[in-house]
């Protein structure tokens, strides 16, 4: 069957491509990692995400700087794929600081200074299971271990928190939460502050385990983040299932 490329939507360095067949339908081609890709194409193809691909091109057209960088949009998915999750902790919005989003929640690359959550996190690591205080935020050792950094927009605008909150990354990753909670079970879910635990309701918890505490804020962490041992109850959590803890060390 001939396709035509329609390149007006293709952006984010190749993470998307979208293709117009003879017969008038779109098929959209995601660069995401294979396991993902298998649960997650029917996605792809609904009107919702080729509006998220059509908005990004829009903003990239009009010069705006959109983080994280375009192949690491679907870093979360990458680092994690499906068949190898074990926990989910859910963040908000990717960090919209020059240097600072890679993909994946609460994280930040080599060399980036520590965001205050970020801080917070450590210090009830620290606290719960001893573990020395990295100098990195590169949480990336977390993720090849099944554990997946899903923030529930996937980019930002720079220097603009939460403005690409309403172009349908919510949709999308409300659908994969979903389909995380149908096709595995015994997860861990780690929700963190009422935002991510607004999405608890997607989550079928007769299979899964569902821990929630205060979010890591400076603003809140001192209301239930702090003591929750959230890292040793996951642990436990994995070894009741006969799977591997976490090594949380960095």
């Amino acid at each position: 069957m001939l396709t035509t490329n329609l390149s007006a939507f293709a952006t984010a360095k190749n993470n998307f491509l979208i293709s117009l067949h003879s017969n008038g339908i779109i098929k959209m081609d995601v660069k995401i990692e294979s396991s993902w890709k298998e649960v997650l194409h029917n996605e792809f193809s609904k009107s919702y995400f080729q509006q998220i691909v059509a908005f990004l091109k829009i903003e990239k057209a009009q010069g705006k700087t959109i983080y994280p960088p375009g192949p690491l949009i679907f870093n979360a998915f990458n680092k994690t794929p499906f068949d190898k999750l074990k926990v989910v902790l859910l963040g908000q919005d990717p960090y919209h600081g020059p240097g600072q989003a890679h993909g994946l929640c609460f994280s930040v690359p080599d060399g980036i200074a520590l965001p205050p959550s970020l801080v917070n996190i450590y210090k009830e690591l620290h606290e719960d299971i001893g573990m020395p205080v990295p100098k990195t935020g590169n949480l990336t050792r977390w993720t090849e271990q099944g554990v997946f950094l899903l923030n529930a927009s996937l980019t930002v605008r720079a220097g603009d928190p939460l403005s690409h909150s309403k172009i349908g990354w919510t949709e999308f990753t409300d659908a994969v939460i979903k389909i995380i909670s149908l096709q595995k079970r015994n997860i861990v879910f780690l929700l963190w502050g009422r935002f991510a635990q607004d999405k608890q309701m997607l989550i079928d918890e007769t299979k899964h385990h569902v821990l929630k505490a205060a979010h890591p804020s400076p603003l809140s962490a001192d209301k239930g983040f702090f003591g929750c041992k959230h890292f040793s109850k996951t642990n436990n959590l994995l070894m009741k299932q006969n799977l591997d803890p976490i090594d949380w060390s960095l």
